[in-house]
């Protein structure tokens, strides 16, 4: 018995037959790299509120693949190790573009920066003090309300338009301010005409509805009523800035895009990540256009909120 033990454990690390109890790695590594993925590139035929899920988590779908790669080389399972590189391969392809270098900022004729101020903040003056330090053409705000602050963006900025809890400040007139109707019973949207000193520019501002796992309605209802709006808009250049509850890589950011395009993903580097601004883990906040063309695009930690900033620069063609 001893010789046949000795001989099995023999055959095992020689490649020969297995251990008894032991079971085969590479089968196991390979059925997880096609499950991964699988959910990278079909997130989108998820259907419900589990798609959306998954699409805002999208880009975390490929934390375990280095592991995976590691585990399959160290047990030697070659076969594996070729299937767990399937997904690297879609997750690159998918957002591998991110970190790319982008766009010269060399020039610029327009610097926008968006915040969500959050309703709770306590120091309101000091978010808005890290916007300004930006020297932004154009600050926008969500989660807006009335505060010693506004006095502050008002005596830099002699334009301004507020509608419910948003609002805009300019260096340049801001003409024709009306609200954007999102469904959500309030003004969470603004619609102006910004004339810039390279050309007139329609700025919206925007919050969608809230969206949470399984309850994504008020989100979907006001995203689909505001693309609606910028469909329509004749406009050559159009600029939204705004929190969308809706990641970069949600599908109801598809109402938007490509009919607008992200700043971050086309002069920007990385996912750029703006919440909970402590450990940003997804991008609800955005900033999209048409008939500019981006330069840079970056996101800024700001105290006070619980979102980080997102700043974008633009050259504008007269």
């Amino acid at each position: 018995m001893s010789v046949q033990s000795r001989s099995g454990t023999r055959n095992a690390r020689s490649g020969g037959v297995p251990l008894s109890g032991t079971r085969p790695r590479g089968p196991v590594i390979a059925l997880f790299g096609l499950v991964l993925a699988a959910l990278l590139a079909g997130h989108r035929a998820v259907p419900g509120a589990a798609g959306t899920l998954l699409d805002t988590a999208l880009p975390w779908i490929g934390l375990p693949v280095p592991l995976l790669i590691a585990f399959a080389v160290y047990r030697k399972a070659w076969t594996g190790l070729a299937l767990a590189l399937v997904p690297a391969v879609v997750w690159a392809v998918l957002f591998g573009g991110a970190f790319l270098p982008g766009a010269s900022a060399a020039r610029h004729d327009l610097r926008v920066v968006s915040q969500n101020l959050y309703a709770g903040n306590k120091d309101p003056r000091a978010t808005v003090e890290r916007l300004i330090a930006t020297r932004a053409d154009l600050i926008a705000i969500q989660e807006f309300r009335d505060g010693a602050f506004t006095r502050r963006l008002d005596a830099l900025y002699p334009f301004s338009a507020r509608r419910g809890t948003v609002a805009l400040w300019g260096k340049f007139p801001l003409r024709e301010s009306k609200v954007v109707d999102l469904g959500l019973g309030w003004p969470r949207a603004l619609r102006v005409r910004a004339e810039s000193p390279r050309g007139e520019v329609a700025v919206y501002v925007a919050h969608a509805g809230s969206a949470r796992p399984g309850a994504t309605r008020k989100r979907d209802v006001s995203v689909n009523r505001l693309s609606d709006t910028i469909r329509a808009d004749g406009s050559k250049r159009v600029v939204l800035l705004g929190d969308l509850n809706t990641a970069t890589t949600d599908r109801e950011l598809g109402r938007l895009v490509p009919m607008l395009r992200e700043a971050q993903l086309t002069a920007g580097k990385g996912l750029g990540f703006t919440w909970p601004s402590s450990f940003p883990v997804t991008r609800p906040d955005h900033v999209l256009y048409r008939g500019v063309k981006a330069e840079a695009a970056t996101t800024l930690r700001t105290p006070g909120s619980d979102h980080r900033a997102v700043q974008a620069d633009f050259s504008v063609d007269s």
